[in-house]
């Protein structure tokens, strides 16, 4: 399973919120259309985050995770948005939406190091990840 790194908050907003889409600069491979990935929330932060995040009491109460394995989500699709209007309030400008689906938190997060684009978790990670996901969905 691959997995994909995000910077908190947005990390946090797909994990324990209601974000279901993620802002990219480039277009969903196709390949990955349909497929299971991990929510790896990654060491940076965007400091906007929180201020555009808009129920603040709910914001206080995410863990703010960091450099661990926090989530899974389908892929389902992606679009460009020249204006950001179609996927609001998550939706940003000049962007590609990859929409999730889904999303299952993990119970415990699972540290480990992330990477730019799709990655492989190492075997022990992806285990880990797996008995929790397995635990859930008992």
């Amino acid at each position: 399973m691959k997995a994909l790194t995000i910077r908190q908050p947005w990390a946090d907003a797909i994990t324990h919120g209601s974000k279901r889409v993620e802002n990219r600069s480039w277009e969903l491979p196709a390949k990955h259309v349909g497929t299971r990935i991990l929510i790896h929330a990654g060491q940076g932060y965007d400091p906007m985050g929180r201020f555009i995040i808009a129920d603040h009491d709910l914001v206080a109460s995410w863990p703010d995770t960091r450099g661990a394995i926090t989530a899974a989500a389908t892929l389902t699709g992606s679009h460009w948005s020249k204006d950001g209007t179609c996927c609001r309030p998550w939706g940003q400008e000049v962007s590609y939406h990859w929409q999730l689906a889904d999303v299952v938190a993990l119970p415990a997060p699972v540290p480990c190091k992330g990477r730019l684009g799709f990655w492989t978790p190492p075997a022990e990670v992806l285990a880990a990840v797996e008995q929790q996901l397995a635990e859930v969905s008992a």
